[in-house]
Formats: C-alpha cells, sequence, structure tokens
C-alpha cells in the first residue's frame, strides 16, 4: 500500500516482478529462468585485472566520466564492432550500469508531458524513469505472435509532443534483432520529426547466427541525434560490477553528465580497468561466450518443446517467449505464480512488460544464459506440467 505521501507520479515504482519472482524461487527452491543474468563468470584475465587493482589501492572515487583508459576502450571497441567515431575525452561518459545511463538521460531531456516512444513490450526501468521525469511513454507495438515492428504503428505514434525516441535492440524481453528496414523507418521519422533518440544496446554482442546487430546511430542523419548506451555486464558476464556507458555529440553527452553527477556521482573504481581490457582484449572470448549461448538457447528451446511449448526462437539476448496457452493457461501471470509450486521453475510474464497488459497476457519469458546442467534440471522438472 503506498504511503500518503508518496508523489502520484510515481505510478511505475512498486516492487518489480524480478523482486517477487527471485523471492519465490528461494522460498520454493525452484530453477531461476527468471531473472536475466548468467550463473558463470567472464573471462579470467578480466577478473583478475579487477582483483589487482584493488590490491593495488584503485578503491576510491575514479573521475566523474570514468578513467581514461576505459573510455578510449570504449571508443575503440565502437569504433571496430559498428564503425562510429567518438572522442573518448568529449563523447564517452562511464556510467553505473546501462540503467543509470538510461535514467540520466531521460532525466536529462524529458519535461513534464513530453512523450517518450519506446518499441513494447519494454523493459521496466523504462516506464519507471519516465514517470519520475512527468512524461509519457508511447508504446510501438513488438507483439506476439511474430513479433515484428509494424511501420504504419510507428509512424503514428509521433506527434507533438514526441521528444524522445526509446530503441531497444536486441530486444528485451523478445529477442528479436531489428533489421536494416525497421531501422531505417526509426532514421526517417526521427529526422523527419527532428526527436531526440536514445538506443538501449546492452546486448549488442549477443546476436545469433543469421542475424546482425547494427546501431542506429550509424543511419544517415542519426550520429548527431543519438545517446547510445551500452554495457559490460551482458557481454562479459558481470552484471554485478554495473560500468556501463553513454556515447553521443560532446554538448549531449555534458547534458546527461550533469544530470549523472547527482545520481551515483562515480562507480566502480576497481572494476573500471578491468572492464577496460576486456574490451580491448575480449573479441575472442565474446565470439566463443556468443555460440556457447546460442547452444544453450537451442537446448532450452528443445527442452520446451517437449513440454507441449512452442517457443519463438530468439535472434539475440538471453531470453526466449513461448505462448501458455497450450498448457490450458491464459494468463501468463497466473502461470507464472503457479509454476514454482507445481514444477518448481520460476519465469517471468511478459505483461508486466506492457503497457497494453492484454498483448502480453499469454506470454512468458525463460531466460536460457545458464549452465547447461541448470537448463537440464529446469526442463526435468517442468516435465511435470505434461503428466
Amino acid at each position: 500500500m503506498a504511503s500518503p505521501w508518496r508523489a502520484q507520479r510515481l505510478t511505475s515504482s512498486t516492487t518489480t516482478i524480478f523482486a517477487e519472482m527471485s523471492a519465490l524461487a528461494v522460498a520454493t527452491g525452484s530453477v531461476n529462468l527468471g531473472q536475466g543474468f548468467p550463473d558463470s563468470d567472464g573471462p579470467a584475465f578480466m577478473l583478475e585485472a579487477a582483483r589487482q587493482a584493488i590490491a593495488d589501492g584503485v578503491n576510491q572515487y575514479p573521475p566523474g566520466r570514468g578513467i581514461a583508459p576505459l573510455r578510449r576502450a570504449i571508443a575503440d571497441h565502437t569504433r571496430r564492432h559498428q564503425g562510429l567515431d567518438y572522442d573518448p575525452d568529449t563523447e564517452v561518459l562511464v556510467t553505473t550500469g546501462a540503467t543509470e545511463a538510461l535514467a540520466a538521460t531521460i532525466q536529462a531531456y524529458v519535461d513534464p508531458g513530453d512523450e517518450v516512444i519506446a518499441l513494447e513490450p519494454f523493459y521496466d526501468s523504462y516506464a519507471a524513469s519516465v514517470d519520475l521525469a512527468g512524461g509519457v511513454v508511447v508504446g510501438v507495438g513488438l507483439f506476439g505472435p511474430d513479433f515484428r515492428l509494424d511501420h504504419a504503428e510507428l509512424a503514428a505514434a509521433f506527434g507533438p509532443r514526441t521528444k524522445l525516441v526509446l530503441i531497444n535492440s536486441p530486444h528485451n524481453p523478445t529477442g528479436v534483432v531489428l533489421g536494416d528496414d525497421d531501422l531505417a523507418a526509426i532514421a526517417r521519422l526521427a529526422v523527419e520529426h527532428d526527436v531526440l533518440v536514445v538506443t538501449d544496446e546492452v546486448y549488442e554482442h549477443l546476436v545469433f547466427s543469421g542475424s546482425t546487430h547494427r546501431s542506429l546511430a550509424t543511419f544517415p542523419g542519426m550520429r548527431e541525434r543519438t545517446i547510445r548506451i551500452s554495457s559490460s555486464g551482458k557481454t562479459f558476464s558481470a552484471t554485478g560490477w554495473k560500468i556501463g556507458w553513454a556515447m553521443g555529440p560532446a554538448e549531449l553527452v555534458d547534458e546527461v553528465t550533469a544530470v549523472k553527477q547527482f545520481l551515483t556521482y562515480v562507480s566502480g573504481a576497481p572494476f573500471q580497468p578491468a572492464v577496460a581490457r576486456a574490451l580491448d582484449e575480449g573479441d575472442d572470448w565474446i565470439a566463443r561466450a556468443t555460440r556457447d549461448l546460442q547452444d544453450r538457447r537451442d537446448q532450452l528451446a528443445e527442452g520446451l518443446a517437449s513440454v507441449g511449448l512452442d517457443p519463438v526462437i530468439p535472434q539475440g539476448t538471453y531470453f526466449m517467449t513461448t505462448d501458455v496457452r497450450p498448457l490450458g493457461y491464459e494468463d501468463g501471470m497466473a502461470f507464472c505464480r503457479e509454476l514454482p509450486h507445481r514444477a518448481g521453475v520460476v519465469a517471468i510474464p511478459h505483461q508486466v512488460f506492457y503497457a497494453d497488459v492484454e498483448a502480453g497476457r499469454p506470454y512468458v519469458r525463460w531466460a536460457f544464459c545458464k549452465r547447461r546442467e541448470v537448463l537440464d534440471e529446469a526442463v526435468r522438472r517442468l516435465g511435470a506440467l505434461s503428466r
């Protein structure tokens, strides 16, 4: 229950479904395929670099924009993989994960009443951040069963109050990787309506065979109006380190920095040199890890199919989606709340990612970024659903 003093704009600031489901996993001893964190560590040389930094006394405040070697590594990495050039001194900001980068950016640009277009379903922090700024989220559906972007719906979403477009690709929770035709349509409309674009690209490297991630900032007219956000957590299996970044034209990065300095100020001092080394030296590790993740995607897809579910095979990210109606459920929330008790497994209902709850009601998200033996055990337990 809300207190009598709670600000009315905080419509999204409730306990998240991730906290609820993770607590339920612990209480029931369930296999947790809900929250999107891997259960294995990143490259050994990166972990050792963090330990060495702690031993060497790198434990106090780093520079406000992040240490210079990390900003250079971020810029070099982006140039290699996306062909985008950013000045590490003026166009790169290190943040406390991508979540802070997103929050600081939204606070920097969204005024009360401004509209923010976002792909729906959307990661839950988007709506919360826009609420805190007094803005309004306008969802453009990547709705099931095919989870494809409707270009006509996208064009209709733009209006006189549109201030910002927030694009997440590779997309959580659907696993869709937007193609060049989708990205070109977004770019054309952003230029036509002269709006700011924010790209959430935290899964930029977790893209599987047959798909390619291309940053929206590479399209004509986009670099000068795009704040590109990513992080090390998903790429290097270190989600708890919370080292992210925002990149863009210097004047935009200055404005995001002005907000960020009053959120966390700085963080992760001993992790920053370790992430810098991983970005400089970790391309081979990333390639191997992504191939392994694709194998685990296929492993879970086969397992879910064996218990009567028909998974939508994702093009990227940690997640896949199933419709639970073949198992006799109309509501994914009810399914997920019963699942730990019926089968000892936790998943996440899609509807928590939607403003249009009905569009997400029958779908459930499963995380496959777990060890093979964990996925095998989850599938074994899910066998109870077909008995």
